[in-house]
């Protein structure tokens, strides 16, 4: 027995896209997690869920929403000479997610972003119209949009000794991080933040049910055991808490509401400006009878709906 244990530590898990509807189906360490119930998300994506996670507040007061709005005045990408050129590259090519995901690198340390960042499918000649809302890191001094602190935010000030994960890291490699963090004879964390991000892209790929998941499941299941023996053996008192931002839906319809829009006749830019996500779509309307047209297709369009008064204005209220 060691009787020269630290005293508490809060070991708080983020896993990806690990939803409620996921874990009801699946036993996920029935006899640690005595306490289970499902969260309600916030509207948006993952860019306007982790700013809600790390500083409890809505996104109305921490300034980010999806990664893209319109904003041509305030676009980091209006001069960028590295765009330009990457217009000349045939659709065929420029189109491949390897080739985008390469863009997105090199436009990240162009700009010095900090923060997430992925062009994902946005047309490099359109890009100019946009600012894109995470140039920072979340999870460190500064990276919230409006300036407010973060737990780690708080912990900084307050002299906490805790870990962090590194966001970009392998699961393996922040798991390895954590176990030497508590067995560190020099330290005495009393809060821990694991990220685990694999998940969400095995979702992506295979969707629910499936073995890949499953086995995930298993996995996670195993590293977090012996996580918790570690750390029992390091502590008096261990606290573990299992969350995520949101969950996933398997995909058995899809609609080109860009050919909808399209059909309008009228013109991006001048118009109109839209960004197409997953799963809704966000307009700015510039022009005159610009709202009136497009309103007239989207009510035709069967696999979706336009937001209702009251639920636009219960969106408005959460962001900016």
């Amino acid at each position: 027995m060691n009787d020269k244990k630290k005293d508490t530590i809060s070991i708080a898990v983020f896993i990806d896209a690990l939803g409620w509807e996921l874990l009801k189906t699946v036993p996920f360490l029935d006899d640690v997690l005595t306490h289970k119930q499902p969260l309600e998300t916030i509207f948006g994506y993952s860019a306007t869920c982790d700013p809600t996670i790390l500083t409890g507040l809505l996104p109305r007061d921490h300034g980010h929403f999806s990664f893209f709005a319109y904003d041509p005045e305030q676009s980091p990408f209006r001069r960028s000479l590295f765009l330009q050129l990457m217009r000349l590259v045939p659709p065929a090519l420029a189109s491949r997610n390897r080739v985008r995901s390469i863009v997105s690198r090199i436009l990240r340390r162009k700009l010095r972003y900090t923060g997430y960042f992925n062009i994902y499918n946005m047309p490099f000649n359109l890009l100019k119209y946009y600012d894109y809302t995470e140039k920072r890191d979340l999870y460190q001094p500064g990276g919230i949009n409006s300036g407010s602190p973060t737990i780690m935010d708080y912990a900084r000030e307050n002299g906490v000794d805790f870990f962090l994960s590194d966001w970009r890291a392998a699961e393996t490699d922040n798991l390895a991080g954590l176990q030497a963090a508590l067995t560190d004879p020099r330290r005495s964390c009393s809060f821990a933040y694991l990220y685990m991000a694999s998940m969400d892209a095995i979702l992506h790929q295979y969707g629910k049910p499936h073995a890949a998941v499953d086995g995930k499941m298993a996995w996670y299941e195993q590293q977090l055991r012996s996580l918790l023996n570690t750390a029992e053996a390091e502590y008096k008192e261990v606290r573990l808490f299992i969350f995520s931002d949101h969950g996933m839906t398997n995909v058995h319809e899809t609609c080109n509401l860009k050919k909808r829009i399209d059909s309008t006749g009228l013109t991006f830019g001048k118009d109109y400006a839209v960004v197409y996500d997953s799963t809704m779509a966000r307009f700015w309307f510039l022009r005159d009878g610009a709202e009136a047209a497009i309103r007239k297709v989207l009510d035709q369009e069967t696999k979706g709906r336009i937001l209702t008064e009251a639920e636009r204005t219960q969106v408005k209220s959460l962001v900016l």
